[in-house]
C-alpha cells in the first residue's frame, strides 16, 4: 500500500489540516502512488511558477490564504521511483481524492475541472472522472490550463 515520505510529509506543512487530511486518506485507498510535489508556496515561489509556465495565476490556492495556510496541493503519480506527469495514473488520484472528499465531507475543486466540486459530477471511476474533464472542456472551449495534478479546497 502506498505511504507519503518525508518529501511529501514536508510538503505539507503550511497547508490547511482538511487538504492534509484528503491526502492522507488518498494515499490509503489508491492503488497508484504519489507524491505531494507542492504544498503552500510563497509568493517568490509562485512569481516564478508563473514566469515558467508552469501556473498561470497569482491568485493560486498554494499562496497562503487569510487563515495563514495554504488550501492547494500538486500530486504527481510516483512511477519506477520518480515523479511521472502522466494522465494514465493521474486519474486514478483524481478518483481517490474524490472518494476522500465524499467520504469526510470536505469540498474540493480539481485542476481537471476548475468549474464546480468535485461533488458535484460523477468522478468515482476513472471513465467518470475522463468525461468529466471532456465535458468541462466542451464548456470551456479554446486554451484553458488542465492541471491534473492540482487540488484545492472548494
Amino acid at each position: 500500500m502506498p505511504t507519503l515520505g518525508k518529501k511529501s510529509l514536508a510538503e505539507l506543512k503550511g497547508v490547511h489540516p482538511d487538504m492534509v487530511k484528503l491526502v492522507k486518506r488518498a494515499v490509503e485507498i489508491t492503488a497508484q502512488d504519489f507524491v505531494v510535489y507542492d504544498g503552500a508556496r510563497t509568493i517568490e515561489e509562485q512569481r516564478e511558477y508563473v514566469r515558467r509556465g508552469v501556473s498561470k495565476t497569482m491568485k493560486s490556492r498554494h499562496l497562503v490564504q487569510k487563515d495563514g495556510l495554504g488550501h492547494a496541493v500538486d500530486l504527481v503519480p510516483w512511477i519506477n521511483d520518480m515523479a511521472r506527469w502522466e494522465w494514465g495514473a493521474i486519474w486514478p488520484i483524481a478518483v481517490a481524492m474524490a472518494k476522500a472528499s465524499q467520504e469526510l465531507q470536505i469540498p474540493i475543486i480539481w485542476g481537471g475541472v476548475w468549474d464546480r466540486a468535485m461533488q458535484q459530477y460523477p468522478c468515482k471511476t476513472v471513465k467518470e472522472v475522463q468525461a468529466a474533464v471532456e465535458a468541462y472542456k466542451f464548456r470551456h472551449k479554446g486554451s484553458d490550463f488542465i492541471d491534473g495534478p492540482h487540488f484545492q479546497l472548494a
